[in-house]
């Protein structure tokens, strides 16, 4: 009798989608994985019903790939039956691990966010003041939709998570090098950052940092500047992340002539991405002239956005304005 394959599931929460499409980007080398694997859950894919997953049993899938920050009551009522029925749970993605760009909302309140898409944003059509309901009575039944949480989630911030692939989203190889870690068992201590490097993508980059002593005097945006593909972005005043973004992507933003975005959240022993990054920046700042030291600082387009574009979901920030949020297996 042929031995069992591993179960394998995938599951798209608050995301855009991009780490559903690396995954096909594996082309041909997906084809083998489906030969390996027995993929039962991928609803982005294939016809799956989370019927199908309730009727599982406890721990009878070996791996999910959870992608996507918590957003609604949906996106967390799965992310406790994935817990439930899967042996080791994967935060895939920027979104799961960090939060990401749905982070971001955090900057606001739910209320605000409402307001703004259902009563004050330009529409064509007079729907304006119209906003959605949780329940609606209708002859078939009770429709509902889930509920839009007042804070985005990290998925670690609410179940126990076993391992963790940052990236927005995380490169084909580095995939393919995830799934081929899980397929041999070789696995590393549970709760380790998987298909990354420990140093900063400033410690591998192989751009020219220039001179010791450089002093920055405006940061300006990328589309304003005749970038020198050869040279460090920050010494052409160009705001680069890499001094506090873990390496391990193989740096093709880099490598097409643009600054580190900072997807693949903060090097070992950082906290904070957007406190590391801002304390990098910061120091290259000309201090010479006091007086003007705001003026450069202005030139910093959206210092929040830039700063905590992936990680504000789990950043010191958002505890401070929410309070850290304790799971129910840590009660």
């Amino acid at each position: 009798m042929a031995e069992a394959k591993p179960k394998l599931a995938l599951y798209w929460a608050a995301s855009c989608g991009g780490c559903e499409i690396t995954v096909t980007e594996l082309g041909m080398r997906l084809v083998s994985l489906a030969q390996l694997v027995d993929i039962v859950f991928w609803p982005c894919l294939m016809d799956f019903k989370y019927s199908d997953v309730e009727a599982m049993e406890d721990g009878e899938i070996d791996v999910c790939f959870f992608n996507g920050a918590i957003r609604t009551s949906e996106n967390e009522e799965m992310a406790h039956l994935l817990r439930d029925k899967s042996r080791i749970l994967v935060a895939f993605g920027s979104c799961a691990t960090e939060g990401c760009i749905p982070g971001l909302a955090n900057l606001f309140d739910a209320e605000s966010i409402l307001a703004r898409v259902y009563d004050t944003a330009p529409s064509v059509d007079d729907s304006r003041g119209t906003r959605p309901i949780t329940s609606f009575t209708v002859p078939e039944g009770i429709i509902e939709i889930p509920t839009f949480y007042e804070q985005v989630f990290t998925l670690a911030q609410t179940v126990e998570v076993d391992y963790f692939a940052p990236g927005c989203p995380p490169v084909v190889d580095q995939v393919w090098n995830i799934f081929q870690t899980f397929l041999s068992g070789e696995l590393p201590e549970r709760g380790a950052i998987i298909g990354v490097d420990p140093k900063t993508n400033c410690d591998v980059c192989p751009r020219e940092k220039g001179e010791s002593g450089y002093r920055v005097r405006e940061w300006r945006r990328p589309h304003t500047v005749a970038l020198d593909p050869d040279r460090c972005f920050l010494t052409q005043e160009v705001i680069c992340c890499g001094p506090a973004t873990r390496a391990g992507c193989g740096l093709p933003c880099i490598s097409g002539n643009m600054p580190c975005r900072g997807c693949y959240g903060p090097p070992e022993g950082v906290i904070d991405q957007g406190a590391k990054l801002l304390s990098a920046i910061g120091a290259l700042v000309d201090t010479d002239e006091p007086e003007t030291l705001s003026q450069i600082m202005d030139t910093i387009v959206d210092p929040a956005g830039l700063s905590y574009r992936f990680g504000l979901a789990n950043s010191l920030l958002s505890e401070i304005k929410y309070g850290a949020r304790v799971r129910e297996d840590e009660v």
